[in-house]
């Protein structure tokens, strides 16, 4: 079936843009849900699993640093802080140069080679031997890591709509919070298991959480060379009516760009010359630098700040981050539901005070640990939610 044929077909039913009393809406409606579920299915758990392996790349420094890294690399004072700092800055730097790269090589090519390259810097990680071999895997994986967000963030708006945006970006945080949320469980979980290896082939527990997380990584990275499509074109999971329909779509698509991120000067200075750009970049910048706060230094917290055992501290994340998750599907299903960020992301907010409060006063472990939850609650929620 040709395009031309299909888009004929289809064409009729698009009057739903222009004339709301078209008697093709119902139809057309059925079948732009059912290809949005079709999106659901191929692309959202492959963002989803690509979000959740990062997180686990990155935040299991703070497992490994309760399972004995520190002692076994001999760090000292604040050196631990800085192996976490440095990561987050060339994060940062490498992710404008990704909206040019992305541009230029596409997203079937930038995802998986990323993905293979911080694989490969998290498998080495397991063989550091002092703070300054740490600090270079930790500033590697940060500049490869930070090209991941912004790909798959552009990469959804050539496939979704704004209105429906919400709820595929809490996809994505099942990694960035949902995400960070279910990879703090599950890294936790992980590590938990893996802290039973300790001494296997000579090697401590920490060491194995590094070389087992890096080759889960870079075989998924060769998966997604496979199931990361170009465009809605060339995907191989739509057929002729389905593409017919996402060029129906990308006509009604602000963000759109023909499907594989080619985005020109104009939309840059246009996003540029937006005050709401500016103040999103700076709400985004204050969550997210609680989200990785908390989320790295969870274990570290509950085992030397609610002092907790270690073997404790690595399943008492795993709750908290399962409660961060549950929140942060609910407040992205309602978002989008009812159309709006800013009443989630207000009713949340306060939640985050209160726990921050909590854990400063002089009360109970059990008080603290209950505050992590309410630290949960605001943190992965606001972070996606401003999006």
């Amino acid at each position: 079936m040709t395009a031309s044929v299909t888009d004929e077909k289809l064409g009729v039913g698009f009057q739903e843009y222009t004339d709301g009393e078209s008697v093709h809406d119902a139809a057309l409606k059925k079948k732009e849900a059912a290809l949005v579920r079709k999106l659901d299915c191929f692309i959202a758990p492959v963002m989803m699993l690509l979000m959740l392996i990062s997180y686990l790349d990155r935040g299991n420094i703070g497992f490994a640093a309760t399972q004995g890294m520190t002692e076994d690399i001999g760090l000292k004072g604040s050196q631990l802080n800085t192996a976490v700092s440095v990561f987050y800055i060339f994060y940062i730097l490498a992710e404008f140069p990704t909206s040019i790269l992305v541009k230029r090589l596409q997203f079937n090519r930038v995802i998986p080679t990323i993905t293979f390259c911080w694989g490969i810097v998290c498998l080495c990680t397991g063989f550091v031997h002092g703070f300054g071999a740490l600090v270079v895997t930790r500033i590697l994986l940060g500049f490869f890591e930070g090209c991941l967000f912004p790909s798959m963030t552009l990469f959804l708006c050539n496939w979704y709509k704004r209105e429906e945006l919400a709820m595929r970006v809490s996809y994505l945080f099942s990694g960035l919070p949902v995400a960070s949320a279910l990879s703090g469980a599950f890294g936790g979980l992980l590590a938990w298991a893996i802290l039973y290896m300790d001494g296997v082939s000579g090697y401590p527990g920490w060491r194995w959480l590094y070389i087992i997380e890096g080759i889960i990584t870079v075989i998924w990275a060769g998966i997604c060379i496979f199931v990361v499509p170009k465009n809605y074109e060339t995907a191989y999971f739509l057929n002729d009516v389905d593409k017919s329909l996402m060029r129906r779509r990308a006509e009604h698509m602000e963000a759109y760009s023909g499907g594989s991120g080619h985005y020109g000067k104009k939309d840059i200075k246009e996003a540029a010359n937006d005050i709401k750009s500016w103040l999103h970049g700076v709400i985004q910048i204050a969550v997210v630098t609680i989200l990785y706060g908390f989320g790295t230094f969870l274990p570290i917290i509950i085992k030397n700040g609610f002092h907790y055992s270690t073997v404790q501290a690595q399943y008492l994340v795993i709750p908290v981050n399962l409660w961060g998750a549950l929140v942060y599907g609910v407040g992205a299903f309602l978002s989008d539901r009812y159309q709006t960020r800013f009443i989630p992301l207000v009713i949340c907010a306060p939640f985050g005070i209160a726990g921050y409060a909590v854990c400063l006063a002089p009360v109970s472990a059990g008080a603290q640990y209950f505050a992590t939850y309410l630290i949960a609650t605001a943190c992965f929620l606001c972070t996606g939610g401003n999006m």
